[in-house]
């Protein structure tokens, strides 16, 4: 059963006609009073909640009952109702314990689709307090591209198996090169869109100029170059999934746009007066403290709360070593195949040398070091001299020199100077300092114009 809290009738009737024809048992209440008096008599399996019941629109009124329901039903997830003007309520709301918010007017399929999500959440068995093995994770869900046995992968694998069959939204945080695009493909193969186009989009490849013609697409002539009519993203994902990645990196004009289509599903292409819907599952990634972000303004605390329904933070490789090894055996076999070396394998000291390598760029810069290895060694068997030789190719700038005491610096002035740092050292070779800083050319592009390095486009 599902409890519609809210005192407009035009409201409590469309709701229940969508919910009931959905299969959905409803209950409906006009104010605080009457909601309680249902909640006591039958607990829902959700609440639908409107923020405001009076003519007086602070929203307080829906504050009070959600404060009152999160404290005698925690386990009683809530679903807000509000304007898109008081989105920030929303946010508080979320703060308190709501689990989504829709905006009037609503998308009946987002409606429901949050409705199913939600409620798919809460029906997951709670997570083991032991991880289980990699064996039986691997007899469950489709994770043949990741690899690791450590026990806080497999407590990640764990979490993402029984999240991808919902439509959450879901953020995967950790540093550069932890493999947050693997996690994310893995979450869309398990999902039940799993036949359907999984799109991928560098949001720190993308300029802010271009970003709505990116994701949304254009008609012809809708702007200069505007030669003929484009697809966005989200239309080539529809039914699918989106991978929004380095989404840290998006300016905040470009958050409100991507807001709008997150929350309504629905979206102009440039140059169109024409709505399209779209259904999509949202998956985001970034190196980047959203919640600092959020704090100093320069994330919008609403997008924040919108994406990430559930969190995955990634541990960076340093905090699985066992897993390096097979790392380095599994891209060495890999790497067999695509250079034609069948007898090419790994001397079983270098392997367990391996384990105690500093990897500031994570997996990416392992898999560096390993294809660098292959590619220049003379012999079949790679030892620890192998490895090293070509690791002394690929310093790090952080270790030029020490860097300022955390607390003495912003974290921009520490990205700057590193940026700073590797430019001077690669000699403004942008792919060398890219790779070394374990993120993309595009993103760095965008972190020069940002602190204004001068740098040569043409220089690669």
């Amino acid at each position: 059963m599902l409890l519609i809290i809210d005192d407009d009738i035009a409201v409590q009737t469309s709701l229940s006609l969508l919910l009931r024809r959905d299969g959905f048992v409803v209950k409906t209440a006009e104010n605080p009073v009457k909601a309680l008096e249902t909640l006591a008599a039958e607990t829902p399996e959700l609440v639908l909640l409107d923020m405001n019941f009076s003519i007086e629109t602070s929203g307080d009124e829906g504050m009070k009952l959600l404060n009152v329901i999160r404290a005698h039903y925690p386990a009683l997830p809530v679903v807000l109702i509000t304007g898109w003007g008081t989105i920030d309520l929303a946010v508080q709301g979320m703060k308190a314990g709501a689990k989504d918010f829709i905006t009037k007017p609503w998308q009946n399929d987002y409606v429901l689709q949050s409705i199913r999500t939600i409620l798919n959440l809460a029906q997951q068995k709670p997570v083991q307090p032991v991880s289980p093995s990699r064996k039986k994770l691997d007899q469950q869900y489709q994770f043949e591209h990741i690899v690791g046995e450590d026990s806080k992968l497999l407590g990640i694998l764990e979490t993402i198996g029984r999240v991808a069959p919902t439509d959450a939204p879901v953020l995967i945080t950790g540093e550069s090169g932890t493999g947050k695009e693997l996690i994310a493909e893995a979450i869309h193969q398990n999902s039940r869109r799993r036949n359907k186009p999984f799109v991928k989009v560098n949001l720190g490849g993308i300029s802010s100029t271009l970003f709505e013609s990116e994701l949304f697409g254009h008609m012809r002539g809708a702007f200069t170059d505007a030669k003929s009519d484009r697809v966005g993203r989200f239309e080539l994902a529809n039914k699918g999934s989106i991978f929004l990645d380095e989404i840290g990196d998006l300016d905040l004009s470009s958050q409100v746009k991507l807001l709008r289509v997150l929350q309504d599903r629905t979206f102009e292409p440039l140059g169109s007066s024409r709505s399209k819907t779209v259904d999509v599952r949202v998956i985001c990634a970034t190196n980047r403290n959203l919640e600092e972000m959020v704090a100093k303004g320069t994330f919008r605390e609403d997008l924040f709360y919108r994406i990430n329904l559930i969190t995955v933070k990634l541990p960076a490789l340093r905090e699985r070593p066992d897993d390096i090894p097979p790392l380095v055996t599994y891209f060495v076999n890999n790497l067999k195949t695509i250079y034609e070396r069948p007898n090419l394998r790994v001397n079983p000291t270098a392997l367990k040398w391996a384990r105690n390598l500093a990897l500031l760029g994570n997996i990416r810069q392992l898999k560096n070091i390993v294809e660098r290895t292959v590619l220049l060694s003379t012999t079949d068997e790679l030892g620890i001299a192998d490895f090293q030789k070509h690791i002394a190719q690929n310093p790090q700038p952080q270790a030029l020199r020490p860097l300022p005491e955390v607390g003495t610096i912003t974290l921009d002035e520490l990205e700057f100077q590193m940026i700073r740092r590797a430019m001077d050292f690669y000699n403004n070779r942008v792919s060398k300092v890219a790779r070394a800083l374990g993120i993309t050319r595009f993103a760095l592009y965008r972190r020069l114009e940002k602190y204004g390095i001068p740098f040569d486009g043409n220089a690669d």
